[in-house]
């Protein structure tokens, strides 16, 4: 189970988990800082995911920069990370979206499920980095 840690802040909670080796590491904060990061292939996708999209569903924010860099994630994770994307982009709450999508070096398939994302969402702003492989 992931250890969860709640920081109180303003009306809302940031959210903190720490990565496994199946779920990724997740640091959504109040001010609009949010990030997504590891591999993503949990067990039931439905309970990771459903606390973070009640999040995202509540966020009021001027700005949200959402970094994600996943090196894997499975296709159930993938429904439900661009559920999440679908839900931050009609949120009108929110003014200013950006998704930095990081993906490795040689990855296309990774670069190619951001652009899918990318081209599905209405008022979203993408930026694309590219890193160099792991040795």
């Amino acid at each position: 189970m992931n250890k969860l840690l709640l920081k109180t802040q303003r009306s809302m909670e940031s959210i903190l988990i720490e990565a496994t080796h199946s779920t990724p590491a997740v640091n959504f904060s109040t001010d609009g800082r949010l990030m997504i990061e590891g591999r993503s292939l949990p067990e039931d996708v439905n309970r990771f995911y459903k606390p973070l999209i009640e999040w995202i569903t509540n966020l009021v924010s001027e700005t949200v920069k959402l970094d994600i860099n996943l090196e894997y994630l499975n296709s159930a994770s993938s429904k439900k990370v661009m559920e999440l994307l679908k839900i931050l982009d009609a949120n009108r709450r929110i003014k200013s979206l950006i998704v930095n999508w990081h993906y490795e070096e040689g990855d296309d398939d990774t670069l190619e499920t951001g652009q899918i994302f990318e081209e599905v969402l209405i008022r979203t702003k993408f930026n694309y980095h590219e890193y160099a492989e792991a040795a």
